[in-house]
C-alpha cells in the first residue's frame, strides 16, 4: 500500500493539466488551429481551455488522443488495495449509496 500525499487543489490540477496540454502542443509543433482539426475539438473550445482551463470531458479526452496522451487518463482511478488477507479472496460487494437530499 503506497501513501501519496498530494496538497493539490482540484482548481491547481486544472491549470496544471492545461499548462501541461498547452506545453505539448507547442512541444509537438502543433498551432492551436492544428490540433483542432486534429482533435475536433472547436477552435474556441481548445482557447478557453488554454486560457482558462475550462472544458468538458470529452473535449479534453479528444485533445488527449491528439496529443498522443490518452494513456495517461488508465490510471486516473487505480482500483483500491486489499488490506487485509481476507480481503484477497473475496471482491468486495458493491454497496449502493444515499441520494442526498437537496437543499
Amino acid at each position: 500500500m503506497s501513501l501519496v500525499l498530494d496538497l493539490r487543489t482540484p482548481l491547481e490540477m486544472q491549470d496544471r493539466v492545461r499548462s501541461a496540454a498547452s506545453n505539448r502542443r507547442l512541444a509537438l509543433g502543433l498551432t492551436q488551429s492544428d490540433l483542432a482539426t486534429r482533435s475536433g475539438v472547436p477552435l474556441a473550445t481548445l482557447k478557453r481551455f488554454e486560457q482558462k482551463g475550462q472544458i468538458s470531458l470529452a473535449g479534453l479526452l479528444a485533445l488527449a488522443d491528439a496529443l498522443d496522451a490518452l494513456a495517461g487518463f488508465g490510471t486516473l482511478f487505480p482500483a483500491v488495495e486489499a488490506i487485509r488477507l481476507e480481503d484477497l479472496d473475496k471482491p468486495a460487494a458493491r454497496q449502493r449509496v444515499r441520494k442526498r437530499k437537496s437543499s
